[in-house]
């Protein structure tokens, strides 16, 4: 039998591949039996590592949201990775030598435009990697990196999320300003060198050159680069309570969503009132019906309780007839 053709059959051929896609809810993570909510960690945050090779500084910040996409917040300027990404890295590179500036962006996890590909993420007790850790490994993968050889690599992120009880996680996480960093060399004669405006020397004549590492940061830069599969791989750790074993069970859940069933009951009850609001006001309008007469089917549900009087004496009657003797009775 031929299928008809249909603008919608295509569309639904896709779903399960979406449906596939789209798999890391970071509300509800279950693994080995254990249960786990990130999504206090949510939200765009900003990380920046920055190298100095030579007269060159390599400076890139990382933009995430483990748990939505970026939206606007993956864009910058002219450098735009996404809205659909999760995580991207925008590279900023200065030549102090020839005062040379250059930029890109690319991503490292999340969705293709249009939803396509897929974040495939892995999640992991640490425990299972070593015994005296407790927490969680996220694998996010879907981005891709241009190497030296200007061919892209697949890019994934490793977020390895340790249980610190007296760490929300979101200690030292405030917005990076955008900005390239400028190393200067210390002086000769040992003088002081003037800032460039972003006004971080270091007090010894050393100029403003800040790799971005921060002990008292719960979110950590570990490393970028390439893999054993040629892959790279942005590797992070998160000092979180939110990652720890039983804190569900010590605390409660931590995310403030609504159940369906709650929603569905909220729904029911908003279309009740739209209901009998419309039938009133129309009952009022063109009847000029008053008091019990403007509700819509008033006499129904005037009746309700004498309704339910006799469905609730049939059913004490069926169910005291069932225990009496059938046949004639005796005269």
């Amino acid at each position: 039998m031929r299928i008809p053709s249909s603008p919608l059959f295509p569309a639904a051929s896709l779903l399960p591949g979406l449906a596939a896609a789209i798999t890391f809810n970071c509300a509800q993570i279950n693994a080995d039996g254990y249960k786990y909510d990130l999504s206090p960690l949510g939200g765009v945050h900003t990380i920046y590592h920055a190298e100095k090779n030579d007269n060159v500084i390599v400076n890139t910040t990382y933009v995430m949201n483990i748990c939505t996409a970026l939206g606007g917040a993956a864009n910058r300027g002219h450098l735009q990775c996404g809205t659909s990404r999760n995580i991207c890295g925008f590279q900023y590179e200065y030549d102090d030598e020839s005062k040379k500036e250059s930029s890109f962006v690319f991503p490292i996890a999340g969705l293709e435009h249009m939803g396509h590909g897929a974040k495939d993420p892995e999640i992991t007790r640490l425990k299972k990697l070593d015994a005296d850790t407790e927490g969680l490994q996220v694998k996010l993968r879907g981005g891709k990196y241009p190497n030296d050889s200007k061919k892209s690599k697949d890019a994934s992120a490793v977020i390895e999320f340790v249980c610190d009880h007296d760490r929300t996680g979101l200690e030292g996480l405030v917005e990076t300003p955008k900005r390239l960093l400028r190393a200067r060399e210390e002086d000769e004669d040992g003088g002081d060198d003037e800032n460039d405006g972003d006004g971080e020397g270091d007090g010894e004549g050393k100029g403003p050159f800040d790799d971005g590492s921060d002990p008292n940061r719960s979110l950590e830069f570990k490393s970028f680069g390439p893999s054993d599969d040629e892959s790279y791989v942005l590797r992070l750790n998160w000092r979180t309570q939110y990652a720890c074993d039983n804190y569900l069970l010590e605390h409660g859940s931590s995310s403030g969503h609504w159940g369906f069933f709650t929603w569905l009951i909220i729904i029911f009850f908003l279309c009740a009132a739209a209901y009998l609001v419309f039938g009133s006001w129309l009952n009022y309008n063109r009847y000029g019906a008053r008091g019990w007469d403007l509700l819509p089917h008033g006499d129904t549900i005037r009746d309700v309780p004498y309704l339910f009087q006799d469905w609730l004496r049939r059913v004490i009657n069926t169910l005291q007839g069932t225990g009496s003797r059938g046949g004639y009775s005796a005269v």
